[in-house]
């Protein structure tokens, strides 16, 4: 048996990103089973961790392909060489760049790729990959989806309303692709969970839906509507695996793809609060993201400095949440965690994170630990902080360990 390591060992230094094997299998695996019982498929947005060996897991559970959201991410997935759903990769915006059409046409005509799915939102986008595509062998041809994107008023891509995406979508065929249906993203319609907001959600997935219905007869199989679905996964689920009609009443076949990405860690913020799981009956996720930093300093009453910042941790919704507190032995090595009551993360700056201990506790002592044991936090101790918004915390680091426990089972790569 091999050496095993701990994320003490002198081989890691703070911060330091760990991922809990148990939390990512649990909510790979409880996705996966939500979208089947629901009649969905899945193309996890691998943006979120950009880790051949996590989207590996999320193939194995099921998922269709992947999902990405630059050409350079569409390289590196197809790069990763993943068998099966690996080879299958959606590309959530519109393909402009000349030079990256022709290298997806060379991915698809050698086997680099076996099936590649992107968005348009206007005739120019519709016109450049004609253009990249014209004289294409017929088996090439066939492995390119086309889905129109709806979007948002006031939003970012996407056709505004629905006449504008049928409308578009009559150009994708006569213009010799493939189109496949109708697409978007939902986040940007509501920014709650509130019954007005998530009724929003629902009615722009109705939009979807009867665009879908409107371009049936252009496509040839059944219509995909695809969004997001981390935050609205009840309300997407529920309202687009609805029966579709079209205007004479007959039924509309149709594959419903969602693309949640950041359910794989989870977090301890927005996606926590959000929780489109527990609605959804399957029960709640698991945080997978612990960032490990020293304290370096408490320079004054009720002020503790940590060495954590913007370089290390998310911050464009939810500062970082302080979970535990472990004091090390002479040789570095970690204690028993406590549990902190009381403190906060206040502020960042590149390297450094601000923590104030709640006026109710005494400064002079420390936090209020919840075994009810009274413990200072002193220069050297390593606290264990939540997240909000796994996407800006992992794109910060290059490797994450896999731990079970304090014991590193993996180190993974991570291609930003």
């Amino acid at each position: 048996m091999g050496l095993v390591l701990h994320i003490d060992d002198s081989a890691y230094s703070w911060p330091l990103l760990t991922l809990d094997e148990s939390a990512l299998d649990h909510n790979i695996a409880t996705v996966a089973g939500a979208f089947a019982a629901a009649g969905v498929e899945h193309a996890p947005h691998v943006k979120t961790h950009m880790s051949r060996a996590i989207w590996e897991r999320q193939a194995v559970a099921g998922a269709w392909g992947a999902t990405v959201a630059t050409p350079a991410q569409l390289r590196a997935a197809l790069g990763w060489g993943v068998p099966g759903a690996g080879r299958r990769v959606f590309l959530a915006n519109e393909l402009v760049d000349p030079r990256e059409i022709a290298w997806l046409r060379t991915a698809l005509s050698d086997g680099t790729a076996d099936e590649v799915w992107v968005y348009v939102d206007s005739a120019r986008g519709v016109d450049l990959l004609a253009d990249g595509f014209a004289g294409a062998a017929p088996e090439t041809a066939a492995r390119l989806g086309v889905l129109v994107e709806l979007g948002v008023p006031g939003g970012r891509t996407g056709v505004r309303t629905v006449p504008d995406a049928v409308a578009l979508a009559g150009q994708v065929p006569n213009a010799g692709l493939r189109l496949v249906g109708v697409a978007g993203y939902e986040g940007p319609v509501a920014g709650g969970t509130s019954e007005e907001e998530l009724a929003a959600v629902g009615r722009w997935c109705d939009g979807l839906r009867e665009v879908g219905a409107q371009i049936a007869g252009l496509v040839d199989g059944p219509v995909v509507l695809s969004a997001g679905g981390s935050a609205f996964a009840d309300v997407v689920t529920g309202h687009l695996a609805l029966p579709v009609r079209d205007a004479a009443g007959n039924s509309v076949p149709t594959r419903v793809m969602l693309r949640s990405g950041a359910y794989v860690t989870h977090d301890h913020g927005h996606y926590l609060h959000a929780d489109p799981w527990t609605r959804m009956g399957v029960g709640p996720l698991r945080p997978a993201i612990t960032v490990w930093a020293s304290v370096l300093s408490a320079p004054e009453p009720g002020l503790v400095i940590c060495g954590l910042g913007r370089r290390d941790v998310s911050f464009d919704i939810d500062l970082p949440t302080p979970l535990v507190l472990r004091s090390p032995d002479d040789a570095g090595r970690l204690g028993e965690g406590r549990d902190l009551a009381g403190v906060r993360v206040t502020a960042l700056n590149d390297q450094h994170a601000y923590l104030s201990i709640d006026p109710g506790v005494d400064p002079a002592v420390g936090p209020t630990i919840e075994s009810g044991v009274d413990s200072a936090i002193e220069p050297g101790d390593v606290i264990g902080f939540g997240i909000s918004h796994p996407c800006t915390t992992l794109d910060k680091y290059r490797t994450a360990l896999v731990t079970r426990g304090d014991d590193v089972v993996e180190q993974i790569t991570l291609d930003f």
